[in-house]
């Protein structure tokens, strides 16, 4: 499903109306659950210890509970109350070097399209692109509180949001061995060199899911779904200079005699 949001950029006394577009799309294949016995679809039932036997959507709202078995509930116009002048745009705070921006914090990203104040909108968005760097705000999204970032990338104005903070959970404690060679490390950049090139990311695909399209319709057509050929797994990694030498080996470049730019070092 493509989320999208009305909302306004402030950018000094500058206010500029847009609509946030959500740049992808879910593609999952869709299951339901079903009874095996009879091949009929698991539904389910909104219910309670004291509720009727039909309830509507009109008649659920949010709760949150306080005390255990104790809860207090709050409708969209409530939450909409509290909503503060600042919470509904999204007003600039800062500007930061896209680099500055650690990429775990990283989440959903939006296209950002004007909604009236074309000129304002497109000034910010060059101004933006030649300083090269990303506009630092907190807004509300729904019903929950985001930091976002406004970048520019290929020209057109992108919107992501920010896990905060203290969201992101501790480093895990580091606990493998780090007593490498010269020789290896020599190696290992080489094969990263031989191996580097431009990100396309048309040359990747969703796969598995189109091997579950495929299995679907054979099902359908009354067919058997045949093991898929496995490829022979690699041996376990005894010497590691070995490994880096057959990996280079492998991967040497197509053309005879080419080197890409660092390996003629030293």
């Amino acid at each position: 499903m493509a989320y999208s949001y009305k909302t306004a950029i402030e950018f000094g006394l500058v206010y500029i109306p847009v609509t946030l577009q959500s740049c992808v799309k879910t593609k999952d294949v869709g299951f339901n659950m079903i009874y095996k016995k009879t091949g009929q679809r698991i539904k389910y039932k909104k219910t309670c210890e004291n509720c009727p036997a039909n309830i509507s959507k009109e008649d659920i709202v949010k709760g949150y509970e306080y005390e255990k078995g104790k809860y207090v509930t709050l409708t969209d116009e409530e939450l909409e109350k509290i909503k503060s002048p600042k919470d509904k745009s999204v007003a600039i705070s800062e500007f930061v070097k896209i680099s500055e921006i650690e990429p775990i914090f990283f989440d959903k990203s939006f296209y950002v399209l004007p909604h009236g104040a074309d000129k304002a909108f497109y000034l910010f968005l060059k101004a933006l692109e030649e300083e090269k760097k990303v506009a630092i705000s907190k807004t509300v999204l729904g019903s929950k509180e985001q930091v976002v970032a406004i970048h520019v990338s290929n020209g057109k104005m992108i919107l992501t949001t920010l896990h905060f903070y203290d969201e992101v959970q501790a480093e895990p404690e580091e606990k493998y061995e780090k007593n490498i060679s010269a020789g290896e490390l020599k190696l290992a950049k080489t094969l990263i060199d031989n191996m580097s090139a431009k990100f396309d990311a048309s040359k990747y695909h969703d796969e598995y899911r189109e091997k579950v399209l495929e299995a679907i319709k054979t099902k359908v057509n009354g067919q058997k779904i045949k093991a898929t050929k496995q490829k022979k797994l690699p041996p376990n990694v005894i010497n590691l200079m070995d490994a880096l030498k057959k990996s280079l080996q492998a991967e040497e470049p197509k053309e005879k005699g080419q080197r890409k730019k660092g390996l003629n070092k030293n």
